[in-house]
């Protein structure tokens, strides 16, 4: 959705901390503006909170309490810090290394397809 003026109201939101990103969906289209409003401690990012999809996992009828690790969210820091982005990579062949297919594979919520036949190796003619 966007403005009359061309601004994307997803990315405004997330950027003024009115909304969270969530790369599961997003593919991590809003990571920059994330981290903007993180850093800058506005909109939600003023105090602490629990992320919904946190909440709804630890209250799901029968499921396990969350993890430590947030169900399909990349750690903002990993995704700083290792470079990958989740922007769908379609094929391992537009993929340079094991450890990058592991990343998509652990991360990204298209990284499954990498995996063809399930034994949770990606991308084998790298891996």
């Amino acid at each position: 959705c966007r403005r009359a003026d061309g601004t994307s109201v997803a990315a405004w939101m997330v950027e003024h901390g009115q909304a969270l990103d969530w790369p599961r969906y997003s593919h991590g289209a809003y990571a920059e503006q994330h981290a903007k409003a993180e850093a800058a401690k506005v909109g939600l990012w003023a105090g602490t909170f629990q992320a919904p999809w946190e909440w709804r996992a630890g209250h799901a009828d029968g499921a396990k309490p969350a993890a430590s690790k947030p169900l399909g969210i990349i750690s903002r820091r990993l995704f700083t810090q290792s470079g990958y982005s989740c922007e769908p990579r379609r094929t391992c062949k537009q993929i340079g290394s094991c450890e990058e297919a592991n990343w998509y594979l652990q991360n990204c919520s298209w990284g499954g397809k990498l995996d063809r036949d399930k034994d949770g190796i990606p991308c084998e003619s790298l891996c």
